[in-house]
């Protein structure tokens, strides 16, 4: 089956889920003949789909419930209940229980590829040691979440970079055009959960935003409260995409909730699931942070290894296969990282240029 199917097959199994938005999707396909990293943020469905063919021995690897869609762009910043400042995964959509090795592949790949396009500045053998060394230590030691108070204060300058200025940031938030009709009576409901109290005027905008889960319907609630503006977001929550390959094609559970629970974190306690919808808080820091977004000082394997360690935060959370993991590990040759990495990266590419050889999608 070839992208263009399989894009075609994956769209109508996941409409069948949840409206999807036709505009969105154009938008989609357009952005994922931009850039090879663009195309695999985008096209989380696809891996599933290739890498056991790709990588058939990491697919006996210790299960977790994994990220999925993990890549250095899904990561981010939030408050926690004490309003700390704490840095980590920022999006469950895909998750799932699969080989822990699937976010480390998926990781590295994507630091390969956008180091290929002048994002990063690392070698693939640099990164995938560095997603390594950072991944093992935090297994071993029991993991630790990144709250950037007194401690990885070179995180957290790297994080509160201009573009996350609160002025620009609600200058994008304004520019929000207005949601009109057709929104969920369940999308409100959600949004007006979420808000710092009870009746208070807001204005419900459309936003298009992310990749891999564009085309899904997502609104954002702007309201004024005690002198400034706050913001909230309802986005459209669907079970992951893995489950398009099972045989009978049913939508699995939901694992957004358990996973961000289980793990090692901090958690912010402003992201919830209500029903069909994932609500969150939105604010200059509590956001997905971008690649350009990033100080252009940062040390990028500290980086990476920073990423390897938030991903076993993550795995940690599936606590009976710890020791398994760790043997895993030292059984491993020491560049299977790189070379799955290399391995996926070349079939992606494939992907990419036939994506854009075809031309459907314009």
């Amino acid at each position: 089956m070839n992208i263009v199917k399989a894009t075609r097959k994956f769209e109508s199994w996941l409409g069948l889920q949840t409206p999807l938005l036709a505009a969105d999707l154009k938008c989609k396909h357009r952005q994922m003949a931009e850039s090879e990293f663009s195309f695999l943020r985008a096209t989380f469905y696809r891996w599933v789909q290739i890498w056991p063919e790709v990588c058939p021995d990491l697919q006996h690897a210790p299960r977790v419930l994994a990220v999925g869609d993990l890549h250095v762009e899904n990561f981010g910043t939030w408050r926690d209940t004490d309003g700390r400042l704490v840095w980590g995964v920022n999006d469950f959509d895909e998750v799932s229980d699969c080989p822990y090795t699937i976010d480390l592949v998926r990781l590295a790949t994507s630091a390969w590829l956008a180091a290929r396009e002048g994002q990063l500045s690392v070698a693939l053998k640099d990164a995938a040691e560095a997603i390594l060394e950072g991944y093992c230590a935090a297994m071993k030691n029991g993991g630790r979440p990144f709250v950037l108070g007194e401690e990885h204060g070179w995180l957290r300058l790297i994080a509160e970079s201009e573009l996350r200025d609160p002025v620009q940031f609600w200058r994008k938030i304004d520019a929000l055009p207005k949601a009109g009709s057709g929104v969920p009576a369940s999308a409100r409901q959600a949004i007006e959960h979420l808000l710092p109290e009870p009746g208070l005027p807001y204005r419900l905008a459309r936003r298009r935003a992310g990749l891999g889960s564009l085309g899904k319907m997502r609104f954002v609630g702007i309201a004024q409260w005690n002198g400034a503006r706050v913001a909230r977001e309802a986005k459209a929550l669907t079970a992951s995409s893995i489950y398009w390959l099972t045989p009978d094609r049913a939508p699995g559970e939901i694992l957004y909730s358990a996973v961000s629970k289980k793990a090692v974190r901090s958690p912010d306690p402003y992201v919830q699931v209500r029903g069909h919808w994932i609500v969150r808080r939105l604010s200059p820091h509590c956001s997905r942070i971008e690649l350009v977004d990033l100080d252009r000082r940062r040390d990028e394997l500290k980086l990476l290894a920073a990423m390897g360690s938030e991903t076993a935060n993550i795995h940690l959370g599936t606590r009976k296969q710890r020791k398994a993991i760790l043997k895993d590990q030292r059984l491993r040759k020491s560049n299977w990282l790189a070379e799955s990495a290399r391995s996926m990266a070349k079939a992606m590419e494939n992907d990419w240029q036939n994506w854009k050889k075809d031309g459907q999608w314009r």
